[in-house]
């Protein structure tokens, strides 16, 4: 248990740099002994220094959601930068894509054959400077094609002049108890096909890009050739109840003040009163001063609660306002004391980073300084 740092102020961001560190060079070394590049999702933590750690651990590029990701992390020296997003180029994007691929090697996604013909025109002569890989759907069901569709889209995207260098996928529904390994399965299956139709269409498919936290670490080397998970340099309580980490993994939480107690009692009391000894009615509670507004919203329905705090796992986060965190407590355990600071593992983390203008980076409860939230939201 790590105290938080005096020079704190709550509710603030806590990053501890030696867990970091562990689960970049874990997830690296995983990656690599399964013959996958690792091309981490840069949108989890939005931070150049954290990008400089997976780099420098052998990460052979970076994932983005969005050009404003794209440029930020361009500006601070990253060379290889996928846009893992279906875009839609109008002139403006056109001309931001331009700019980009003159810093680095930028490849982007595509879901239709409409927008391929809209990139490619909109980027005249620079269409052959960006590379595009057509997004399947492997069972998410949000955005991409079915993999039998996958060779129209390039097809489209080659008359557009784009370069097509292979297919994606997210298997998001790998974030739900009892998924990861069947959505790595879907992901495997969705894969192959449609990198078999774009072959047998007369495309090369060097890439083929999978894996989200979750299923990373299931993807078959023999259908993917490279994943970009996220969330896992940094943890979350959606992969601590998923059991995709542990306790011991997380290096994010938020640091957070008691500003108020409750013991409870029967319901109808205000005053703590158990006259007939009830243990129904109202919770016994405290409130701390981290709400929405740095948590983020999220909850997932099989979720339990709205968070967890580090060092007391059997309390639930049970409601959350803006500037509020209720936190239902254990009978059998004393209530924090007004003023004590908790750390606080939110749901997830991507939204907490896109929160916040910087975070503390701590060791052993000793504060070493402060990172700058650089692609904080660039959303578009």
């Amino acid at each position: 248990m790590h105290r938080i740092p005096e020079e704190v102020d709550t509710p603030d961001v806590l990053i501890d740099r030696d867990v970091l560190q562990r689960n970049v060079e874990k997830m690296a070394a995983a990656v690599r002994e399964r013959g996958l590049r690792l091309r981490p999702h840069a949108k989890t933590h939005k931070v150049p220094e954290i990008a400089a750690l997976q780099l420098a651990a052998g990460a052979a590029g970076l994932t983005v959601a969005t050009l404003g990701e794209a440029e930020v992390f361009a500006a601070h020296g990253a060379e290889d930068l996928f846009v893992a997003y279906p875009l839609w180029v109008g002139p403006r994007q056109a001309e931001r894509l331009r700019r980009l691929s003159a810093a680095a090697r930028i490849s982007v996604g595509v879901d239709s054959a409409e927008a391929a013909a809209a990139m490619g025109g909109q980027l005249g002569d620079a269409a052959a400077g960006i590379a595009v890989l057509v997004e399947i759907d492997s069972g998410h069901h949000r955005s991409g094609v079915h993999p039998d569709a996958a060779a129209d889209v390039a097809r489209a995207a080659a008359r557009a002049g784009l370069r097509v260098e292979g297919v994606f996928t997210f298997p998001g529904h790998s974030y739900a108890p009892g998924m990861p390994v069947e959505a790595a399965a879907q992901e495997q299956r969705a894969l192959d096909r449609a990198a078999g139709q774009l072959e047998a269409a007369g495309f090369a498919v060097p890439r083929r890009s999978g894996g989200s936290t979750p299923s990373a670490l299931l993807t078959d080397g023999a259908a993917a050739t490279e994943v970009r998970p996220g969330v896992y340099v940094l943890g979350d309580a959606q992969q601590l109840e998923l059991g995709r980490c542990a306790l011991e993994d997380i290096a994010l939480t938020v640091a957070a003040t008691v500003v108020s107690r409750h013991e409870g009692g029967p319901a109808g009391s205000t005053d703590g009163s158990t006259d007939d000894g009830a243990d129904d009615g109202v919770p016994r509670r405290i409130v701390l001063d981290a709400g929405s507004k740095v948590l983020g919203s999220d909850r997932a329905a099989w979720a339990t609660g709205h968070g967890r705090l580090m060092d007391h796992p059997e309390a639930r986060i049970t409601a959350l306002s803006e500037h509020h965190a209720t936190v239902v407590w254990p009978e059998d355990a004393p209530l924090p004391a007004l003023g004590e600071r908790l750390r606080v593992i939110p749901n997830h983390v991507c939204l907490t980073m896109n929160l916040v203008d910087d975070v503390a980076v701590v060791r052993d409860g000793a504060l070493l300084e402060r990172w700058t939230v650089a692609a904080r939201g660039r959303n578009s």
